[in-house]
């Protein structure tokens, strides 16, 4: 049976919503990424305990909250271990377009680094490119 016209029109906006949704979280989580990468792999954020970037949270709702200083000295885990914590995967994965997505590190010297070394900032310079690259990573695996 045909669909009629105007569910075809349904059936394409829900894809290309579906589309825009995940090129969204995947550029997202790539800012956040490049921003998180550190001296000792090309990137620019400090790593002394790990803390600083151990510290990166994610929201939904409004600024990210979190601890703001590792007292003890734990070490965090090394540039080969790392891996961003499951709640910016979780705000990630239930994101919608038009949603409001908060992301900061919450150590208390975290802005000092940020204005010393740039991670943010230079990460951010690339986001035209990173939502680039995702839409012709896309469109390859959608046949486009």
């Amino acid at each position: 049976m045909t669909k009629t016209f105007e569910a075809q029109v349904d059936d394409w906006v829900s894809r290309c919503s579906e589309a825009l949704t995940a090129v969204a979280r995947q550029s997202i989580q790539d800012v956040i990424n490049e921003a998180s990468l550190t001296k000792g792999k090309g990137g620019k954020m400090p790593i002394d305990t790990g803390f600083l970037r151990a510290s990166g949270r994610s929201s939904l709702t409004g600024w990210p909250s979190g601890p703001s200083e590792n007292p003890e000295k734990l070490p965090y885990p090394s540039d080969d271990k790392y891996s961003m914590t499951g709640t910016i995967q979780a705000d990630l994965a239930t994101m919608e377009l038009g949603d409001t997505f908060y992301f900061g590190w919450t150590a208390v010297y975290a802005l000092q680094q940020e204005t010393y070394n740039g991670f943010l900032g230079s990460a951010l310079q690339n986001w035209q490119s990173i939502v680039d690259d995702n839409v012709i990573e896309l469109r390859q695996r959608m046949g486009l």
